[in-house]
């Protein structure tokens, strides 16, 4: 028998980038928490009256501004908590005074809903994914069929391909990745098609991955991502 999950995951895509924005329900205490709140708040707090529930947290992935937009909209209408990792606050150099600040490896509890912080550095340096039982929600640092940029401010391949390689690594086979933004063939995926079709995934030499991140990816692949026969190379 299945156990049933303690929450429902509720998700818009919002805005001109395909933002997707999350709702996390606890069924047993009706809070709510919103990851990466931006463009359309409105809808985000249409959502959260239809299904009944209070936004008592907002839980960032990273600081960009299509991530973060809608922050002040949202605890304008909720007395929410903020919720990031210390090392993002420090980059962006705001809310550095927050007693909500974490690490990877903490555990925020929405309810009876333990949601684990995982740190992901390589997008941002404080990047974070976030871990719901069998599900993880990736922001901008693992898409379905691809990864986050590496040559904005704060970005570092070499940390993006030891942050994928460790993700892989650590989450089981049937994990379901639920990424920042639809920019592939399918909405979520699970971490073995992630395995088998997403190329930043075939590399086993950090400086081919770095290459191909920093100067091929974009010229050479367009979006909807599709996945990638892996060539065994370890190349790509």
């Amino acid at each position: 028998m299945v156990e049933k999950q303690p929450f429902t995951l509720h998700r818009l895509e919002l805005g001109p980038m395909e933002n997707f924005i999350y709702l996390i329900h606890d069924h047993a205490s009706g809070r709510a928490a919103v990851v990466d709140p931006a463009w359309d708040v409105p809808r985000i707090l249409k959502l959260a009256a239809r299904e009944g529930v209070k936004i008592t947290d907002i839980l960032l992935t990273h600081s960009h501004h299509d991530h973060i937009n809608g922050i002040e909209e949202v605890l304008a209408a909720h007395d929410a908590q903020l919720h990031l990792l210390k090392a993002e606050a420090r980059f962006w150099d705001r809310y550095l005074d927050l007693p909500t600040l974490h690490h990877g490896g903490d555990v925020i509890r929405l309810g009876e809903t333990p949601i684990q912080v995982l740190h992901t550095p390589g997008h941002t340096p404080g990047s974070a994914c976030y871990q719901l039982g069998d599900r993880v929600i990736t922001g901008d640092t693992l898409f379905v069929f691809g990864c986050g940029r590496c040559d904005l401010k704060g970005g570092d391949p070499n940390q993006m391909y030891d942050t994928l390689s460790h993700l892989i690594a650590d989450l089981p086979a049937d994990t379901v990745i639920h990424p920042g933004h639809n920019y592939a063939v399918h909405q979520t995926s699970t971490v073995a098609e992630q395995v088998e079709g997403n190329p930043f995934l075939h590399f086993t030499n950090v400086d081919a991955f770095v290459h191909y991140r920093m100067h091929l990816h974009d010229r050479i692949r367009d979006t909807p991502y599709a996945p990638v026969k892996r060539d065994g190379s370890g190349q790509t």
